[in-house]
């Protein structure tokens, strides 16, 4: 397996995205969120993303040099149109702005209509999180995933992150829709190997473990069944009421790419408005002691909190470097017309 040191990735990506056409300022701060994600062990939206990122801004699909538009003012309520921006820096731009109106509020919502893929969504909780607020954030995509009792695509895998601040290690959440996303088929498939629990459907409509035939049927599993399939249906739906912009079913019909025209809510709230320190430091310890005391199925099994495990990746690719696919790797540098 090859490791990539950190600013190393980054600066590769950072040229492909120039290459592209991006300003500097933007391909930085881009280049950076890909390599962080890539670090932290979202491989699928991190470097995996590059070339698809640059396809689309060769297509026109996404526009390098838009920013968001205040379409909207209701208090501690924004809607801003994201221009067909590129989608990271307008969710940088959306969160900062939910935390500064939960500075003065409480509690800041901010949505955002017409904007474009925003890579990986955690990004955005652990955002939150930094600046000592609760995030609760999520997107609507593209239909992905057949509703539930369906064989063909309705419903969007629409990923929700909520996350809380900590000082030993924030507590984070980012789940999709479905029990894996395409962006864990993928990296599994190029692993050659089998996902953990069965997460969709073969040609013969039966459950497997294997990513690749997954990919083949676009059959995948929502989390929980029927709830993970009424749980995305009720996201596309808020984010588009919220935001004044396209459900899944008119994102299809947009069809630019994935994400193309997607709305996104970023929700940041202000836990010391309502609580002091000490009661927030005394909920988030009692509640992981709980779950550190907890008898693990497997026999020298481990119990995390959500988060921890990205924590210690990002502590082990940081120092070994970040573990890329070959093929991956060397398209990322063609792309920045770096010599292999």
């Amino acid at each position: 397996m090859t490791r990539i040191p950190f600013e190393e990735m980054k600066a590769t990506i950072k040229k492909a995205f120039m290459t592209a056409g991006m300003p500097e300022d933007k391909a930085d701060t881009c280049a950076r969120i890909h390599a962080e994600s890539s670090r932290d062990g979202v491989y699928s939206h991190g470097l995996n993303r590059v070339e698809r990122f640059v396809d689309y801004i060769h297509k026109g699909w996404v526009d390098v040099h838009a920013t968001p538009v205040l379409e909207k003012q209701l208090g501690s309520m924004e809607v801003y149109n994201g221009n067909m921006g590129p989608g990271i820096l307008n969710a940088i731009y959306a969160m900062n702005r939910a935390t500064e109106l939960a500075e003065q509020n409480g509690l800041g919502l901010v949505s955002l209509n017409n904007t474009t893929h925003w890579m990986r969504g955690g990004t955005y909780g652990w955002q939150a999180a930094e600046k000592g607020f609760i995030g609760i954030l999520w997107t609507n995509t593209e239909s992905c995933m057949p509703t539930w009792g369906a064989k063909s695509s309705g419903i969007g895998n629409n990923p929700f992150i909520m996350s809380i601040p900590r000082k030993e290690g924030h507590v984070v959440l980012d789940m999709a829709m479905s029990q894996y996303s395409y962006g864990k088929l993928q990296v599994t498939r190029l692993k050659g190997a089998k996902l953990p629990y069965p997460g969709g459907f073969d040609q013969e409509g039966m459950l497997t473990d294997d990513p690749g035939m997954i990919e083949e049927t676009r059959r995948i599993l929502p989390m929980g069944y029927w709830k993970g399939s009424g749980f995305a249906i009720l996201l596309d739906l808020i984010s588009s009421l919220l935001s004044g912009g396209k459900t899944t079913a008119a994102i299809d019909k947009y069809d630019k790419g994935s994400c193309g025209s997607c709305c996104q809510v970023f929700i940041a709230i202000n836990p010391l408005m309502i609580n002091t320190q000490e009661f927030i430091d005394n909920a988030l310890g009692d509640t992981i002691e709980q779950l550190r005391v907890s008898v693990p199925a497997k026999e020298n099994g481990k119990i995390f909190y959500p988060g921890e495990q990205s924590l210690r990746t990002r502590e082990e690719n940081s120092e070994l470097g970040i573990p890329v696919d070959d093929s991956v790797w060397a398209k990322v540098k063609e792309l920045a017309q770096i010599s292999i």
